[in-house]
């Protein structure tokens, strides 16, 4: 009788389970009717999409048609060009996500009519006419953060610094890949005046990494404050598009059911 019980109880209980599983899944699909359905997601600095990988996972489960743009770091207008390329591509309203300089790129980008809303990742937000390197004016340096530009201005993090000032919250081996399969940006490109600002003209989100040490915290506040973005703050480093995809995506997701909320009213 002991163990027709906890047969009984058992089975109830995975039963429970997977009831509760498919509640959940079903609960996170995005509906049918929801008009903004599509998410570009620009990398930064020293890194490339794949990064993204996380991210591109859990909205895809969700329901979301995501694309990962692969910026050269060249030149602003070059990573730019590339973020337009995926825009065009799109078959309707996009939530445009930078991390870190990524999010210059989608301040510069994001006037495109495709464009419904933007969510800044640790990301830079200049005003038009001002440079990405005139928003670390006034703040603390990222000691933990160091650049080593080559002979020709492409910068790189330096090995020796990378997983304290970039990614200290993954593995030593993550982070030793990371580190050894950056892709240098062009140093100029920080010295490039906007000719736009999304933000100005679009609803704005940001989710700061509080333990990010590629910028000073007040400097990350100070950008998210400036263009009003909603700001959701979580423990992780610089790294955080990696380390917090969940977060991430919910943060998107909840900017795409804004704006098409918005939308249907």
């Amino acid at each position: 009788m002991t163990k027709i019980t906890n047969g009984v109880v058992t089975i109830a209980m995975a039963a429970a389970a997977i009831s509760s599983a498919v509640s959940a899944a079903a609960s996170e699909s995005i509906p049918t009717n929801q008009a903004v359905k599509n998410v570009v997601l620009v990398h930064g600095a020293f890194a490339d999409g794949s990064g993204w990988r996380g991210v591109y996972d859990n909205l895809s489960k969700r329901g979301y048609r995501v694309t990962i743009v692969q910026n050269p770091l060249t030149s602003l207008e070059d990573d730019v060009a590339a973020t337009k390329r995926a825009l065009e591509r799109q078959d309707g309203p996009v939530i445009l996500v930078g991390h870190s300089w990524g999010g210059t790129i989608i301040t510069e980008a994001g006037v495109d009519a495709k464009v419904a809303g933007l969510v800044y990742v640790s990301a830079l937000s200049p005003d038009a006419g001002e440079t990405t390197a005139q928003q670390y004016q006034g703040f603390a340096p990222a000691s933990e953060f160091v650049i080593e530009t080559t002979k020709d201005g492409f910068g790189y993090v330096s090995p020796t610094k990378f997983k304290d000032g970039f990614a200290h919250d993954v593995s030593d081996a993550d982070a030793a890949f990371m580190r050894d399969s950056q892709v240098p940006i062009n140093m100029s490109a920080f010295s490039t005046k906007l000719q736009n600002a999304a933000w100005r003209s679009k609803p704005s989100w940001a989710v700061i990494a509080t333990e990010d040490k590629a910028f000073d915290q007040a400097m990350l506040i100070h950008m998210a404050e400036r263009i009003k973005a909603k700001i959701t703050k979580v423990s992780a480093s610089h790294a955080l598009f990696m380390t917090q995809p969940e977060v991430v995506a919910d943060t998107i997701d909840q900017a795409a059911k804004t704006v098409s909320a918005k939308a249907q009213r």
